[in-house]
């Protein structure tokens, strides 16, 4: 790609916030913005996967959400000419984001929803802010103020209650609640890699680049991706496309435009969004609605992301 000079590279850097500054006076429209964006394209991803479950294998839906969204990506990249040269430690920390959040999270959440319904997996998804915001603390100095700590424990609280509803009387339920997490841990795996790489390089050459890598992971399924493609009916690789343009082009964008500008654990709190509006979205257009005590976990959970949110 091409290179900027190296006027270009210290204005990028100029623009950006500091090493670990977060604005005083909270977040500005534009990244409030971007954090709505990033919440409703992640909830319709949940049905989207979920209405695919017939035409891709979870291996090859991954593999070619992330091919679309890489290549849709290196083309805005390549149309702007900005490129910023990561340093060593840069590339390490986008080659974990890229394998653990889009590649692994992105096979066990294809796979988990192949068992249990989109609002089920969205809220079990969820447990993944509680384990940004605790790892936040501990590695990106974010601190552990005594209301995260409570409110994460509600939160799991929560989750268990989701996982229970989801398990009873059928074992493939216990593997898609178990997929989940594995989801929700490699999440905030990710989110930990790519934090500190938005210090300095753009959002979006972060996100095309931990989206090239995630695609690169999941090229074993390459084969399979074009038995799937060859078999699928059109609206299925409209549903394809659509995963690869706007949950993934999209919204990883602003998400990571957005965790440039503040706290980890912050931001990961705001996407407990994403369950309420999954389920109302999966709710006309698959018919699913989580068992009641499946709602009563998710509630609780979001009962728990609240009181993180409390200062004193």
């Amino acid at each position: 790609m091409p290179s900027v000079s190296s006027q270009g590279m210290a204005t990028a850097s100029v623009a950006r916030p500091a090493a670990g500054a977060t604005p005083s006076a909270g977040p500005t429209p534009a990244v409030l913005a971007a954090v709505l964006v990033t919440v409703i394209a992640w909830a319709s991803a949940f049905v989207a996967i979920r209405g695919m479950k017939d035409s891709f294998e979870p291996g090859s839906l991954a593999l070619g959400r992330l091919l679309v969204g890489g290549i849709a990506l290196a083309a805005v990249l390549l149309a702007r000419r900005t490129w910023v040269r990561p340093t060593p430690r840069e590339w390490g920390l986008l080659v974990v984001c890229g394998v653990t959040w889009f590649a692994v999270y992105n096979v066990a959440l294809n796979a988990a929803e192949q068992r249990i319904d989109a609002g089920t997996a969205a809220m079990l998804i969820a447990v993944g802010p509680v384990l940004i915001a605790l790892l936040a603390g501990a590695l990106l100095g974010e601190g552990f103020p005594r209301w995260l700590l409570i409110g994460a424990g509600i939160a799991f609280a929560g989750a268990v209650l989701i996982g229970a509803a989801t398990t009873q009387g059928a074992s493939t339920d216990v593997a898609g609640a178990l997929l989940c997490l594995l989801a929700a841990l490699t999440w905030a795996i990710g989110v930990m890699a790519q934090k500190p790489v938005l210090r300095r390089l753009p959002a979006l050459q972060v996100t095309q680049m931990a989206c090239t890598g995630g695609a690169i992971a999941c090229l074993p399924f390459a084969g399979r991706l074009l038995q799937d493609a060859r078999t699928a009916p059109a609206g299925a690789i409209t549903a394809l496309a659509y995963l690869g343009l706007v949950p993934t082009a999209v919204a990883f964008v602003t998400w990571a435009y957005a965790l440039s500008r503040m706290d980890a654990g912050r931001l990961g709190v705001t996407t407990y969004l994403v369950p309420p509006l999954t389920v109302l979205m999966a709710w006309p257009v698959l018919g699913e609605v989580p068992p009641p005590l499946a709602l009563a976990g998710g509630l609780l959970a979001l009962a728990g992301v609240a009181i993180t949110r409390r200062r004193r």
